[in-house]
């Protein structure tokens, strides 16, 4: 591992000793557990913007004393961290964003209240709708409003394009990184791929975080190709986010002979082509066209998801896809079947999986792995 793929995996611990100096000197933390989330309105108001989404196994038996057991992991996970106060960016969080992208998400939000306090965007999930643009405009507006009145600061346009060009560029930074892997053989395997666009969220400082996104692009760019990585069945991963801590389906596939390139999900590709439009009049309006694109399956429909999905499939080079489903999340597992019916249109193996972040199923989730990887010509 490169020196700087190694600064990538120690971003929290670095984080989180610079979070404690800024809160000392009185800078404020907001949490986010979504996308959806502009980060831009958080920078913009001079906080520092935290990703909370669990991805951890090690918090949930607490989560289940209040949640409910069948419920989506990453949601058990994310509040037992809360109600344990065993993550420190939730520690220092003054503020915690949530938003309605599912029904387990928006209830547990409720409760989690009772800890910290969280407020939640209501998003329209009929987002090819001109009302619903307009809803999420104002949804945008009363944010900014929110952030101005909680952090007692003022959000002003020229903050705010500010924040939007730095988002812009690491967002174009990061998709550089990741279309490396187009080239055969890929540059980086699945866990450096995921170490680097899952740990970039906890950085407290962008300009820093924007510089080593760059020397990582130049320097994969000008190595020698990887010949570990020559001749493995090139693999798509899709579905639920991942991220370090629940990534076991990236280790089996990899260590049963495949290789991850490329990931279409909320941690990987499904974000990275959107820009905020800089040449319009309203940085709001600029970043809800932006968020409201973002295709996640709480949409409904959600075209530009398959649309991304066909041109990943071709760009990367894909020889088969393996679609993650986190137990009970009921939207990505319903658009299984539209994914699994346009990867086998394209003549590719396709695996569906259905687990949580346990490692009780790690048996049979390898013999799966193995039979897709089998299939590859």
């Amino acid at each position: 591992m490169s020196a700087i793929l190694e600064d990538f995996t120690s971003i929290r611990g670095v984080s989180l000793i610079k979070i404690k100096e800024a809160k000392d000197e009185g800078q404020k933390v907001v949490g986010i557990y979504c996308t959806y989330c502009p980060q831009e309105m958080i920078l913009a108001a001079g906080a520092i913007p935290v990703s909370l989404c669990g991805t951890s196994e090690t918090p949930i038996a607490d989560a289940e004393t209040v949640l409910p057991r069948n419920l989506c992991p990453l949601i058990k996970s994310s509040y037992g961290f809360a109600v344990t106060d065993t993550c420190p960016f939730f520690h220092f969080s003054d503020l915690i964003i949530g938003e309605t992208t599912c029904d387990g998400k928006k209830k547990m939000f409720e409760i989690m209240q009772e800890i910290k306090p969280v407020y939640v965007m209501q998003l329209p999930h009929l987002h090819q709708l001109d009302a619903a643009l307009e809803l999420w405009i104002k949804e945008l507006r009363r944010l900014r409003s929110t952030l101005e009145e909680e952090l007692d600061v003022e959000i002003s346009d020229e903050k705010l394009w500010d924040a939007i060009r730095k988002v812009n560029h690491e967002t174009m930074a990061v998709k550089a990184i990741c279309d490396l892997n187009k080239k055969n053989p890929p540059v980086l395997n699945g866990l450096d791929l995921l170490t680097v666009t899952w740990s970039r969220n906890f950085s407290s400082d962008k300009e820093e975080l924007f510089t080593m996104l760059n020397e990582l692009q130049q320097e994969l760019a000008t190595n020698q190709e990887s010949e570990a990585n020559a001749n493995k069945p090139r693999v798509l991963l899709t579905g639920c986010p991942v991220g370090l801590g629940s990534e076991k389906v990236i280790r089996l596939v990899e260590e049963s002979g495949g290789l991850i390139v490329a990931m279409e999900n909320c941690s990987g590709y499904k974000t990275l082509e959107l820009q905020s439009d800089t040449e319009l009049d309203d940085p709001i309006i600029a970043l809800a066209q932006k968020y409201m694109e973002i295709p996640c399956s709480c949409m409904s429909p959600n075209p530009y998801r398959f649309e991304l999905l066909e041109r990943m499939l071709e760009e990367f080079q894909v020889d088969a896809v393996v679609d993650l489903t986190w137990q009970a999340c009921h939207t990505y597992n319903i658009e299984a079947f539209t994914v699994g019916n346009l990867v086998r249109d394209k003549g590719l193996p396709y695996l569906h999986l259905e687990s949580d972040y346990s490692s009780s199923d790690l048996e049979t989730l390898k013999v799966r792995i193995e039979a897709l990887l089998e299939m590859v010509v």
